[in-house]
């Protein structure tokens, strides 16, 4: 049974101690495309000796291409940045973006990609979309049981990775906007501030439910699993994934170790190995927020999974020794590979030295043997000198053979020489197989063509209640709703649904149906039994908020019904390309580019969202059962920051998630002018915690302004918005 322990490594250090330790594979970044883009990532020189090192070892290398790339990165910088390290044997690239899956497989054929957890993998709909479209690993989603993991193993067979310990995020992993619109550090573009970490004062109907004691409503602890690491892989797991590119060396080594002693005791067949207090106490020590819990594997969500007081403890502080000691053992000494030998030194022959590691094997020759005149060499002189232990050695002999004539000699350099050029030739002949790839050459006419739309622009709508979509109901201008599919109770679905189509139909519009934003094994049951019926029934089709709804929805033969949102990033042609091709309807801009972007954007498919609270985050966790109780209810809540800025949340009970939005809604009614170069395919308003009474006044201002050429009204001019980054963008 082959399973991975997979490790973090921020720096080269970190890199060499994770495979001191016993780390079978590392994943890191490289100066552009990474999650971790303030880790102490490596330049391309470094990158490519990491690589070679990996190889010596029997290790393999993964490197992070996860975040966002946009058109001008994907299409001028992808390419000679990756094209060197593929041709150096890189073993794999993590990969978020559907755009770059598709540029990677266009130009490093055989190159594997592990889809990210960033794409937000929850089921089994969505892994086996991204193994169709090449991914040869799913990363899964942190949020996800063993049950859940374990159907999509028996699904698809697919080499699973998994987060086993550290630090874990307050959203889904690809759902987190919070600091990219409060800062402009996007975390879909490595530059997370992680807000999740600042303390909030929570409301819910004027009183508030925590102190400043349990102020850190948003920060979970670390997750520990060694425990639990036989049922992880039983469910399928292959690689066992370790947290913490931004940590020290010496978090990277001392949590391998301890991880690496109980997989091979698990892999040796002891079925359940006993973790001792003393090993549990190093891991404590090395780190930990608030204490650990054993992540999502067997609960849902909880307080007990929070950190609420967000007390930090390093290793650093509070263990010194501990510290010491795993410098000591894993990151002072560096473990070469020992190799064979066999040395032929006769006397008028040249000197013959042959080396081998596994079934590599390479002979080199050096300078004629000489007789010697005074002080002939003994065995046991040449000996000492070919075995010498290089600084910083990759490879090492230490088992050598020697066959020698009588009164020999050969200069000590010559020795020296000849050692050298033997440890060289080998280690280029072990590199060879990862040495022979040839990216394709870049074909510059394949880069995707911006297109814009010519027809006639409309306006759509979703809604997240009754009371807005009956706001929008009778509005003029409004062409299509999206209404949240949970607005339609599970008692009478079909009649329900089918009585709005109805009504809409004779107000001239088209109802869609709103897909939550998070779905995993049963979100959608007891409802998705009914959508192709509904369809004959005259429903327009979905909007798509994550890739799971879109695999449900695939199979079943909906394709062409599929309106993906925002959420769902096409931040580039390609990406946009990627989903096009499928045959879906259509998707959203993305919120994270601004207007000069967008115009190098293929919009012509798309809908611009030109109002609307945009989620910042969506998370398992509820912030109503951490503070106070789960009462089932889709309460309303309050976070307000260390500035006063109040931020609302939404339970959504059906689904079992929280929705966090912005303290203020996107706006570009003033914006217009700008908006029709885009050529979108349609403008959005996206409603959520508005009034029935706000929502009329909303669609009845931007209707004048986009669809009737008038000028903005004053009083909507005077309410506080935020134009997003339609102007600033991200980095």
């Amino acid at each position: 049974m082959k399973v991975e322990l997979l490790a973090p490594a921020g720096s080269y250090e970190a890199l060499e101690a994770a495979f001191e330790a016993g780390a079978d594979a590392v994943y890191l970044g490289g100066q552009k495309f990474g999650a971790r883009a303030y880790a102490d990532n490596l330049d391309q020189e470094q990158l490519i000796r990491a690589i070679d090192l990996a190889h010596l070892k029997g290790k393999q290398l993964y490197l992070t291409i996860n975040t966002l790339l946009k058109n001008r990165e994907l299409e001028t910088e992808l390419y000679e940045y990756l094209a060197p390290l593929y041709e150096a044997g890189l073993d794999a690239v993590i990969v978020q973006d559907p755009g770059v899956m598709d540029f990677v497989k266009t130009y490093f054929p055989g190159l594997h990609i592990h889809a990210s957890t960033q794409m937000t993998i929850t089921g089994v709909e969505s892994a086996k979309l991204l193994q169709k479209a090449g991914a040869t690993r799913v990363v899964t989603a942190r949020e996800l049981s063993l049950e859940e993991i374990k159907k999509i193993y028996d699904a698809t067979h697919m080499e699973i990775e998994s987060f086993v310990h550290g630090a874990l995020c307050y959203c889904y992993s690809g759902q987190c906007l919070m600091s990219s619109m409060i800062g402009g550090r996007s975390g879909n573009r490595g530059r997370c501030a992680q807000p999740c970490r600042l303390p909030y004062q929570v409301y819910r109907d004027g009183k508030r439910l925590n102190n400043d004691r349990t102020g850190y409503a948003l920060s979970p602890k670390d997750m520990c699993t060694v425990d639990i690491l036989p049922e992880i892989i039983e469910a399928g797991v292959y690689s066992l994934k370790i947290e913490g590119r931004m940590k020290k060396p010496e978090y990277t080594a001392g949590v391998v170790s301890v991880y690496r002693k109980y997989l091979d005791k698990y892999l040796s067949g002891e079925k359940r190995p006993i973790v001792t207090k003393e090993d549990k106490q190093m891991l404590w020590d090395i780190y930990n927020r608030d204490g650990f819990h054993q992540s999502y594997y067997k609960q849902r969500n909880g307080r007990s999974m929070m950190a609420l007081e967000n007390e930090k403890s390093a290793g650093i502080i509070r263990n010194e020794e501990l510290f010491i000691r795993i410098r000591k053992e894993y990151m002072d000494k560096k473990t070469p590979v020992l190799i064979r030998g066999t040395m032929s030194l006769y006397n008028g022959c040249p000197a013959i030295l042959e080396v081998q590691a596994g079934d590599c094997r390479v002979t080199v020759e050096g300078e004629t043997v000489q007789t010697a005149t005074n002080c002939p060499l003994g065995e046991e002189r040449i000996r000492r000198q070919m075995e010498k232990n290089p600084e910083d050695p990759a490879l090492c002999l230490k088992k050598l053979d020697i066959f020698m004539g009588d009164d020999i000699f050969l200069p000590m350099q010559q020795l020296n020489h000849l050692r050298r050029q033997g440890l060289e030739a080998l280690e280029k002949e072990m590199l060879r197989p990862w040495k022979q790839r040839k990216a394709k050459e870049r074909d510059l006419k394949d880069i995707p063509e911006t297109e814009k739309q010519t027809t006639k622009e409309f306006l759509t709508a979703a809604v997240e209640t009754e009371e807005q979509l009956a706001a929008v109901e009778k509005t003029d201008g409004v062409k299509r709703i999206y209404a949240n599919c949970g607005i339609f109770p599970m008692s009478g679905f079909v009649q329900n649904v089918e009585r709005w189509i109805h009504r809409l139909e004779e107000e001239g519009k088209e109802l869609f149906l709103t897909l939550p934003r998070i779905v995993r094994d049963r979100e959608l049951d007891g409802r998705k039994e009914t959508f192709q019926e509904l369809v004959q029934k005259g429903l327009g089709g979905f909007l798509v908020r994550n890739m799971e709804s879109y695999g449900i929805l695939d199979a079943m033969g909906l394709t062409s019904r599929i309106v993906l949102d925002a959420n769902i990033y096409t931040m580039n042609n390609r990406a946009e390309a990627f989903w096009m091709k499928k045959g879906i309807l259509g998707d959203t801009v993305p919120l994270e580019l601004n207007a000069k972007e967008l115009a190098h954007r293929n919009n012509k498919n798309s809908e611009l969202t030109v109002y609307g609270y945009t989620p910042m985050m969506v998370s398992v966790q509820c912030v109503q059962k951490t503070m106070d109780h789960c009462n089932h209810a889709c309460v309303q809540y309050v976070l307000k920051d260390r500035y006063q800025k109040e931020f609302r949340g939404v339970c959504s009970c059906e689904f079992c998630y929280n929705t966090i939005y912005n303290t203020l809604p996107t706006s570009l009614l003033k914006e217009k002018e700008k908006a029709e170069k885009l050529g979108v395919k349609a403008y959005r308003l996206s409603f959520t915690t508005e009034t029935q009474q706000e929502t009329e006044k909303i669609v009845r201002a931007f209707v004048d302004v986009y669809l009737r050429g008038q000028k903005p009204d004053g009083q909507m001019q005077t309410e506080e918005t935020t134009k997003g980054h339609f102007q600033r963008g991200v980095e």
